[in-house]
């Protein structure tokens, strides 16, 4: 459902849909019966905004939802379950799928919609396994450190102290 705004002149308006002063357009919907809400994300435009809003509407509310892009709804991906999160990750490919078409669709070749954070989720095996992994384990940075330098004596090769002092140097500010 597309309102005219305003203040916008000629842009269109949709539900669930809103621009901060920055100029993102953000998307989030109220949780049936709950006075809690779902936040969807910070989108390039108002179209991914509302196809990010429609995803949850319509597995939120069904065929009562009040919906941006009708003829699109079928085709959106389903949050896999209830949780916030699910719902979430389910509007916000909806919104990278509809930027990737608007962005292909550029004659110019304009760019498109930001890439989208992605939640990974880790067994405690996945989690043993990086911590243990020998080029950026937080061990390997330990071992890297050495000890901290106290009581140890400090080299400098070949040359001596009296032959640093001897050295020319020229400052970059003259």
């Amino acid at each position: 459902m597309i309102k005219e705004d305003k203040n916008e002149g000629a842009r269109p308006r949709y539900v669930g849909v809103r621009r901060r002063k920055w100029g993102r357009w953000v998307s989030e919907i109220r949780e049936p019966g709950k006075k809690t809400r779902i936040w969807l994300g910070s989108f390039d435009t108002p179209e991914m905004a509302a196809v990010a809003y429609d995803v949850s509407a319509w597995y939120l509310r069904g065929a009562d939802a009040r919906i941006n892009f009708p003829e699109l709804v079928e085709s959106l991906p389903k949050p896999a379950s209830a949780e916030a999160d699910d719902i979430r990750q389910a509007a916000q490919l909806a919104a990278m799928q509809l930027g990737g078409v608007e962005q292909l669709g550029d004659a110019d070749g304009g760019s498109g919609g930001g890439a989208v954070p992605a939640r990974v989720k880790l067994s405690p095996s996945d989690i043993q396994a990086i911590n243990e992994a020998p080029l950026d384990s937080p061990k390997m940075w330990m071992e890297l450190g050495g000890p901290s330098g106290v009581g140890e004596s400090v080299s400098y090769g070949e040359f001596e102290m009296e032959e640093w002092d001897e050295t020319e140097t020229y400052s970059i500010w003259d």
